[in-house]
């Protein structure tokens, strides 16, 4: 790991500390932003990723197989036992 990867793992940690202080600070003081924005930014979040689910589940191409009747059949492995004699 360099250098850069360790002083951007401490300004994500700083960040995350910050925020979180200031949140903390706008419970406290009642605020109803405070709660409606991680809120807000969490639901819509979650509905992104329900809506890429679905999008993927509806986009997606599967090849259907074919009837059994087609294939051809697949021959038993005999097994290590029918190797000796």
């Amino acid at each position: 790991m360099n250098d850069t990867s360790r002083k951007q793992g401490w300004a994500i940690t700083g960040g995350a500390i910050l925020l979180g202080l200031l949140f903390l600070q706008g419970i406290l003081n009642g605020s109803y932003v405070a709660l409606a924005i991680p809120v807000a930014v969490l639901t819509l979040f979650v509905l992104g990723l329900v809506a890429w689910v679905g999008h993927t589940i509806a986009t997606v191409q599967v090849e259907a197989e074919p009837p059994a009747a087609d294939r051809a059949p697949v021959a038993a492995d005999p097994g290590p036992e029918a190797t000796r004699e």
